[in-house]
């Protein structure tokens, strides 16, 4: 990671933790990917290409950085997959005791490991809604738990999970999956997003392998897979669940960037920004729909 400087080039007043609502953890972890590597390269490009958005959201008619964003010291460790796992779980637990909206970016997907456990630990009855082109149901890969093919195992047993835009996967995890909250990419009809929101309980975990979208859109990704989702029924699935549930805390991982196509980073940090002013400001959102 380069020297910290403050997200998206915000003022030190809203960057200083003791007043922020938001923490931004960047976690530059690649140690499991198995085919295109440079997801450590991930939070770098994403903070770059925050510092060059526009901090004025359209849609919400709001400047959510106002809330402050805190830009945590990376979680550098790499020394093994288990071991960068429980470090971002400690990470993630010293914020949420400081009561702040906490956030990651990643890195691959296996730093998700690290952070449902710290949410469903602090969070009672946790859904967790992992928008993703692959399963990532492995209960073991290439002898670890903490491989990136392994990233939402946990949390099939352990918390309510949701899986969306799924359309890639290996026969061994169909017995882990509950295909009645599998929305896979190929089949999703006119009600889903209802039907998902309608399966999940009061706190909400999100978690967004950017791989879930179409490649036409975000090719610099680990693995893309043809046949992903697109921008706007993207957000206006994030929308519902922020205006319904209780979300609790995010992460979106495997950006790999590539230094000839930089719409990949800007799609992640736009990506990131809306998610922050659809939590801050829902109510606004629900109101303007109504009038």
């Amino acid at each position: 990671m380069k020297a910290k400087t403050n997200y998206a080039g915000i003022p030190d007043k809203y960057a200083r933790l003791d007043d922020a609502q938001v923490v931004l953890i960047p976690v530059p972890y690649d140690g499991t990917s198995s085919w295109g590597k440079g997801a450590d390269k991930g939070p770098d490009a994403f903070l770059h290409a925050s510092e060059n958005m526009e901090l004025y959201d359209i849609e919400t008619k709001s400047e959510v950085y106002k809330k402050g964003v805190y830009l945590a010291p990376a979680v550098s460790e790499n020394s093994s997959p288990e071991k960068m796992v429980e470090t971002v779980h400690k990470t993630i637990k010293n914020y949420l005791l400081q009561d702040k909206f906490v956030t990651l970016f990643g890195g691959e997907h296996s730093i998700s490991i690290g952070s449902i456990r710290a949410f469903n630990e602090h969070f009672e009855d946790l859904t967790v809604v992992q928008i993703d082109a692959h399963a990532d149901l492995r209960p073991s890969y290439e002898g670890s738990a903490c491989n990136h093919a392994c990233a939402v195992h946990e949390a099939s047993k352990n918390t309510n999970l949701i899986q969306v835009g799924i359309r890639s996967m290996d026969s061994s995890e169909v017995e882990h999956m509950d295909e009645g909250r599998t929305y896979f990419a190929h089949d999703l009809y006119d009600d889903w997003m209802d039907d998902a929101i309608g399966q999940m309980t009061p706190n909400v975990f999100i978690t967004i392998d950017l791989d879930a979208f179409d490649p036409s859109i975000l090719p610099s990704t680990g693995t893309p897979e043809p046949g992903g989702l697109f921008w706007y029924e993207t957000l206006d699935f994030l929308k519902m669940i922020f205006k319904k549930k209780n979300v609790v805390g995010f992460d979106i991982v495997e950006l790999c960037p590539n230094e000839n196509e930089k719409s990949s980073d800007f799609l992640a940090a736009k990506l990131y920004y809306k998610m922050l002013s659809y939590k801050f400001y829902t109510d606004r959102i629900l109101t303007d729909e109504e009038d």
